[in-house]
Parts: C-alpha cells; structure tokens; sequence
C-alpha cells in the first residue's frame, strides 16, 4: 500500500448542500456548456485546466496545485441507482451506502467496529462540528462528536491522572441511576463513560500541537485544523469528519458570488490541512475524500442552479495516484437525466476502494455488496 509508519487514516469532509459539479469541474470546451450556462459559465481562459477538455474553477486553485503534485483523484460522473433530489434523504444515502432502504448503521459506523471490535479505543473515530453524522453512528459503536476543541472536556480543569480516574469514575455512576440496568443501558451507560474519555483525551490535543500553517478563522477551516491537531496527538484515531454547514453549497442564487467564495473556502482549508501534515512529516499517513450528495441542474435557472443528480468528488493525499477517474457525463440532451448530468459510477465504488486499498478492511460486509473498485490508491 504505503510505506505508513502508523495506520492509514481516513478524513472525510462533507461539502453539505451539494455543489455545482458543472462548474466544479468544468467542461470548458464543450460549446453545450455555454448555451446551459450564459450567466454562470466561467471564461476558458480563467478554468484551471487539467486537459483540453475540461478543468478546476478557479477558486480551487489550491486543489489544483495539488493535482498538479499528482495527488487528487477527481471522481467523475459519481452518484447512485434512481437518483433523489432531496437534501436529507440524498445525504442518508451517501452516510448508509444504501439507496434501496431506510437502514441505521452509517457506514463509517461499520468500518470503525471493523477497526476496533472491542472497543479498546474511545477514539478510533472523531467528528468535529454539530450532532454526529448518521455515516459513523452504528450500534455498540461510539464516536467523540466535538463542537471546539480549544473548549471542549469536561474534566480540563482536574490535574493529576487518579484525580480524573476518580472524577470519571463518578460520572459514570451518575448515569446508572438514570438509565437503569440490562444489556441496553449498559452499553448506554458504557457510551456515556467513553465520550467522557474521549472529552479528557481531547481536550490535550491543542496545548500538544504547534504548527506555522495559519488556518482561515471560519469554522469549517477551525474544524479542519482540529482534524490536524488530533491527528498529530497519537490517539490512534482513524476516521476523522466534519462538514459544512447544511445548505453551504446549496445555491439557487447569486451562485456567481457565493459559489466562488464557498469552493475558496474549502480549498484553502484542505491544502492548509495537507501543508500541515507535511510540516510534521505526516502525509503519508492520511488519505481525504471530499463529497457531496448531488450535482446541481444542467440548465441555470438565471442565477443560481437547482436540485441535480450525478457529481464528483475527490480524494486527495499521497497515497493517491492523482488523475481523473470515471466519465465525464454528457451534456447532450438526449443522455442526460431528466435534465441532470447522469451519474456513471456508483459512489460505493468510491467507498470499497477506500475500505479495501487504504484503510484495509473487507468492504462486502460494510457496504453490502460487492462494487467496482477504481485504482486510485497506490
């Protein structure tokens, strides 16, 4: 796989209210694009291009520079069966990789009682931002979901190991009572208990980080950063997530100024994100997929786009091996979906890959199925 000196890890950002794959990746040379986007097309001499055909909105520059090192995957054409065009329900697919059926487990969830079946690790997966996302919930599995972790421990302000040992002690029985006693509440009570664990272990990983990369000051940059100080403290994490804000992307107008600030955003906090990890000769350990839950409509509709179908993602690190994976959809009319670039390649392809190649799990029993894998992993 990797000369790895730790256990590959895999970050996941999710890009929420999905973004416009059309001017994401640009087919600045198709004239279709023109006559679909009179108001919102960017100018071929302003694409950064990756061919002839197509290439990178300008605001993705940092992206860019980095496909340029050969390391981004661009994953054309992504998507799943019989397209839905709701945020919620889109989303809970991606998060349970089942299309078909409203289903619990979240397939992260899966992966990480893959990783740790008997729950040794309090911190095998992390989420930085509000609620736990439905792709790591999964029963008898816990993950610490944190707002800011400058603030975040309840027990930050106890010094001395048996004095926190204790204070945790305490905690845990004051759920008891609450909860009851069986199996469930055990678990319940147990779930309790280790995020309490992982608030205290959390809560050392800014004073342990030092770094001269400056992070933006909005929150999905802040959020990224705590990606990087937790993996730089050696908890033994090996999922780490967070998204944007729901509806960030989600631009049925005034796309021509919100697009580009949001895409700013989000590429400089990743390439900050990838700067840091080699300042601390950590690149090689970390692999990030960056996704959406679906693309925007084809046809503008004056200033913004709406509700689509098929999208792209992208997997950046130096485990990849940078490139364009899948078709490009066609703009012509007649092979489009009902007005929506048509997906080409199911998202759990995306998925096994990562499971198998990178983090090095059996994807059949995660995902359900047994899908086509790209080989954008080295």
């Amino acid at each position: 796989m990797t000369s790895n000196r730790k256990d590959p890890v895999l970050v996941v950002l999710q890009l929420s209210g999905a973004f416009d794959a059309l001017n994401t990746i640009i087919p600045y040379n198709d004239p279709l694009y023109v006559d679909y986007r009179p108001v919102l097309k960017i100018e071929p001499e302003n694409v950064l291009a990756i061919d002839d055909k197509i290439g990178f909105h300008p605001s993705m520059a940092p992206v860019k520079q980095l496909y340029d090192q050969g390391k981004v995957a661009v994953i054309q054409g992504i998507g799943y069966p019989h397209p839905i065009r709701s945020h919620f329900r889109s989303m809970d697919i991606w998060h349970t990789a089942e299309p078909e059926k409203m289903v619990t487990d979240g397939w992260l969830g899966k992966a990480i009682r893959d990783l740790d079946p008997n729950s040794e690790n309090v911190l095998t997966a992390v989420n930085f931002g509000r609620g736990l996302p439905r792709a790591l919930a999964a029963s008898g599995v816990s993950v610490a979901s944190v707002g800011d972790l400058a603030t975040y421990g309840v027990l930050t302000g106890i010094d001395g190991e048996d004095q926190r040992s204790e204070a945790l002690d305490i905690f845990s029985k004051m759920y008891s009572p609450l909860i009851g006693t069986g199996p469930a509440n055990d678990y319940l009570s147990q779930t309790g208990l280790d995020a309490l664990k992982g608030a205290d272990i959390l809560s050392t990983a800014p004073e342990q980080y030092s770094s001269s990369i400056e992070y933006g000051g909005d929150e999905f940059s802040q959020w990224v950063k705590n990606i990087a100080q937790v993996h730089l403290s050696d908890f033994g994490t090996r999922i780490l997530y967070t998204s944007l804000n729901p509806g960030a992307f989600d631009h049925h107008a005034n796309q021509s100024t919100l697009f580009p600030a949001q895409w700013g955003q989000v590429a400089n906090a990743v390439s900050d994100l990838y700067a840091d990890l080699r300042e601390h000769h950590a690149n090689e350990e970390v692999v990030i997929l960056m996704f959406t839950e679906f693309g925007r409509r084809v046809q503008e509709n004056g200033s913004g786009t709406d509700h689509g179908s098929g999208s792209v993602a992208f997997v950046i690190g130096d485990a990849v091996k940078g490139g364009t994976y899948g078709e490009y959809p066609s703009l012509e009319p007649s092979k489009l979906d009902e007005g929506d670039l048509r997906w080409n390649n199911d998202f759990r392809g995306t998925y096994t890959t990562l499971l198998e190649k990178w983090i090095g799990l059996d994807a059949q029993p995660v995902l359900g199925g047994n899908f086509e894998q790209f080989d954008f992993i080295k």
